[in-house]
């Protein structure tokens, strides 16, 4: 009996969604998952860092298509929650100088637009005020954490650059413009490999890691995800550049140039992306979803925004259906899950030295439904209208 109740309600939900947009029925999916929004990223306690403000951030985008409050409800209980009444944050610590945790102030401008509260106000300036001291390299990159010092890491310019492009319009801060370009820029002149076009994962301006090139500084691969973030930051910061910004058409002609390389190294049976991007021949190696779906995104935004070709758009609605094929899955309950993600990915640290090697990265944990997978594929959705 209680085998045939399952089935009914698998039916009917089933029934329910059939004909929904995907971005529905992915963030209905992750919301079921997490019903609460600090449960994001597996989480077992309140926690403000990256991986809340990206998926937030896409479910944010799906009350703006809907306008159905339990979308924005959702958000909100979140910020009302990790939000004091004071304007600090619960969990955050800006002397830390760990730029993942900046990411997630990118939820609180709509917030804020909407409520009025001075106490979100007040966490936006929080999270800038950290980036005013955090430590730099000498030509001005922000160091991705104060305990990996000297190092700039691709993964940082989407933690930090969109929130600061965005406070900078919000707040007439027009210096600002420059410090998010520069981040930009200075990635393609420290980190970019002419070989094949891609960009290494971390550089250490020290050059004393042990992952690091005693001579560049520079990881010793590519991983994809890394690239995508980077990719991400482009076409996200370019919402809030101003259009005679002098350094507009340079960022521009970066993300044409990497969405041509990155192109040359997809999986011709699958149209996906691997692990590590340039060795899909090599034995261990997996298509990987975060990065693939990053990759989609900007290709699709970049395309939509008129920064690429129109047949990026072509091949991104492609890619879109080819990363459904390979990687979204329906469960007997009817929601969506991704498979295939990287759960993390870094360089260096203390317990378990993380050396970039291929190997390494093969070795961290593959999981459905990994946030960094969930946030861009709901994005990439919306700018779909999918």
């Amino acid at each position: 009996m209680k085998q045939l109740f399952l089935l009914i309600v698998s039916v009917v939900f089933a029934v329910q969604t059939f004909g929904q947009k995907n971005y529905i029925r992915m963030a209905d999916s992750d919301m079921k998952r997490n019903p609460e929004a600090w449960m994001i990223d597996f989480s077992k306690a309140l926690k403000w860092n990256y991986c809340h403000g990206l998926v937030m951030q896409s479910i944010l985008q799906v009350y703006d298509k809907t306008a159905d409050p339990k979308y924005y409800n959702y958000v909100y209980d979140y910020a009302d929650t990790m939000v004091n009444n004071d304007g600090t944050i619960k969990t955050y610590r800006p002397l830390e100088y760990n730029i993942d945790r900046v990411n997630t102030g990118k939820i609180l401008f709509p917030i804020l637009e909407k409520t009025k509260e001075e106490r979100f106000k007040i966490a936006l300036d929080h999270q800038r005020e950290q980036m005013r001291t955090h430590p730099r390299t000498k030509d001005g990159s922000f160091w991705h954490k104060k305990v990996y010092p000297h190092q700039v890491w691709l993964d940082g310019l989407y933690m930090a650059g969109p929130f600061l492009a965005q406070y900078a319009k919000e707040n007439n801060e027009s210096a600002l413009f420059d410090d998010v370009a520069l981040q930009i820029i200075d990635v393609r002149k420290y980190l970019f490999d002419p070989k094949t076009g891609l960009y290494y994962h971390g550089w250490d301006e020290s050059k004393q890691q042990r992952w690091a090139d005693p001579e560049t500084g520079l990881s010793p691969n590519f991983w994809s995800r890394s690239i995508g973030w980077y990719m991400m930051a482009i076409v996200d910061v370019l919402d809030f550049l101003p259009a005679d910004h002098k350094d507009r058409p340079a960022i521009i002609n970066i993300l044409q140039e990497l969405s041509a390389s990155i192109e040359k190294f997809r999986d011709p049976q699958t149209g996906m992306w691997y692990q590590v991007t340039d060795l899909g021949h090599r034995e261990g190696n997996y298509l990987e979803s975060t990065g693939s779906i990053m990759f989609i995104y900007a290709w699709i935004k970049g395309a939509q925004q008129g920064y690429l070709r129109s047949s990026y758009l072509e091949k991104g609605e492609k890619a879109y259906d080819q990363f459904i094929k390979r990687f979204v899955k329906t469960e007997t309950d009817g929601s969506l899950s991704i498979t295939d993600c990287c759960s993390v990915a870094g360089l260096g640290g203390d317990k378990n030295y993380r050396d970039g090697s291929f190997e390494y990265y093969l070795s961290e944990p593959v999981r459905d439904n990994d946030p960094k997978a969930i946030g861009p594929f709901i994005m990439t959705s919306v700018l779909l209208d999918r």
